[in-house]
């Protein structure tokens, strides 16, 4: 899952784009268009193959598959590489439920038979709702990670929901300092729901999805900026090393076991005591020292960013435009 909502509406959009639609009847010009529409994205042997399941029309289908391109664009600012040799991400187009106006109301990384990406799109969702939606790029966040269970998803939603708003800073289709905005205000809706769990110890739980998705992002924003301070290398750093080293289609790993893994390929040991730390949390992690760091300072639910050149800087690396990566595109079988 990748909504951060409460976990009931979650399942309840599940459950409404999952549903059998009646068929209707449709001109036999508009049937014959219809057909999947696939493409596969490349960089260097790295392959995401994009099917869109059913697209009304072959211009639908075309702006689906260059908005998927430009989410895949964001997840390669991480490291410049797809972080597995191969993935699929599977765009189903849903009819609008009653009044929610999501235009990717659920979305969900799947592990059986290869990794593939399952993206519920609102059938009449406009290109500009697309680009403004984080729902994709969450999931792709998903594939910088193996399996990690129940036990470990807090690490899991943590990952994706802090880089959601990262990768989209980085390739441009969020402001950087609106992406601080709304990865502050997601740890606000954390911090709200309360919990009195060890994080190691909260596995699933409907009544802690907020707690889960952001003390987990508030973990991997402390980590990103220990290794930076500690290390004097980012997390996407040490995830690169990670994918190259370790990362498979069929990954599976216990949540300290995945942290020791990442210590390995470049945390030194500073991943595993930010572990540590944020695993025996019985509240919301405390985010002053990082802020401080950051130099954001908070009022209210309202940002004031310094402008001392230290912090400028910090906040530059993480959410600041990166150059585009050579992306290579063509229909399933085509030659480069």
């Amino acid at each position: 899952m990748n909504r951060s909502l409460a976990a009931a509406a979650l399942l309840a959009l599940a459950a409404a784009a999952l549903a059998p639609t009646p068929a209707r009847a449709q001109p036999v010009a508009t049937q014959a268009a219809a057909a999947p529409s696939e493409r596969v994205l490349r960089v260097g042997e790295r392959r995401l193959r994009v099917i869109v399941e059913n697209p009304p029309s072959r211009a639908r289908a075309e702006e689906l598959q260059r908005w998927l391109a430009d989410c895949a664009r964001a997840q390669l600012t991480a490291f410049g590489a797809f972080p597995l040799r191969e993935a699929t991400v599977r765009i189903r187009l849903v009819p609008r439920r009653g009044r929610d106006p999501s235009p990717v109301p659920w979305g969900q990384t799947q592990r059986e038979d290869g990794v593939s990406v399952l993206l519920y799109v609102r059938e009449d969702a406009s290109g500009d709702e697309l680009r403004a939606d984080w729902t994709a790029v969450h999931e792709l966040a998903h594939l910088f990670h193996p399996f990690l269970g129940d036990d470990g998803r807090w690490l899991a939603e943590g990952l994706a929901s802090y880089y959601q708003n990262v990768l989209r800073a980085r390739a441009g289709l969020l402001d950087g300092e609106e992406a601080w905005r709304r990865l502050d205000a997601g740890f606000r809706r954390g911090r709200a729901a309360g919990g009195d769990a060890r994080m190691d110890e909260i596995g699933w739980s409907r009544a802690s999805t907020m707690r889960i998705y952001w003390a987990g992002a508030a973990f991997w924003l402390d980590a990103d900026l220990s290794l930076r301070r500690e290390r004097g290398r980012s997390l996407d750093e040490v995830l690169a090393a990670y994918s190259r080293c370790c990362l498979r289609e069929d990954s599976r790993s216990a949540p300290q076991a995945f942290i020791a893994a990442l210590d390995r390929a470049g945390g030194g040991g500073t991943l595993a005591r930010v572990y540590a730390r944020h695993a025996a949390m019985t509240g919301f992690p405390s985010l002053q020292a990082d802020y401080a760091a950051l130099g954001i300072e908070t009022e209210g639910e309202a940002l004031r960013f310094s402008q001392e050149a230290a912090a400028v800087r910090l906040r530059a690396a993480i959410m600041g435009p990166r150059p585009a990566v050579a992306l290579r595109a063509s229909a399933d079988g085509d030659g480069e």
